[in-house]
């Protein structure tokens, strides 16, 4: 994984772009997923939005995104 900051502000443009107030602020890799720490708690309704979102950025293993 790459910088941290590139993948928090590829996060923030594309939530941006959907019109989100929701921001990523700070990516942590475990040992086989991604997490994405927001700025506010995002309703169940919006992780697939999100996860779409977040997987059609370049550069990010789309395999080690998982949502709760």
């Amino acid at each position: 994984m790459g910088s941290a900051s590139v993948y928090v502000i590829n996060i923030n443009r594309a939530l941006k772009n959907i019109k989100s107030d929701i921001l990523g602020d700070y990516v942590q890799r475990e040992s086989t997923s991604i997490i994405i720490f927001t700025n506010k708690v995002v309703l169940s309704s919006n992780f697939q939005t999100i996860e779409k979102i977040i997987k059609n950025i370049e550069n990010i293993n789309s395999d080690n995104i998982k949502t709760s």
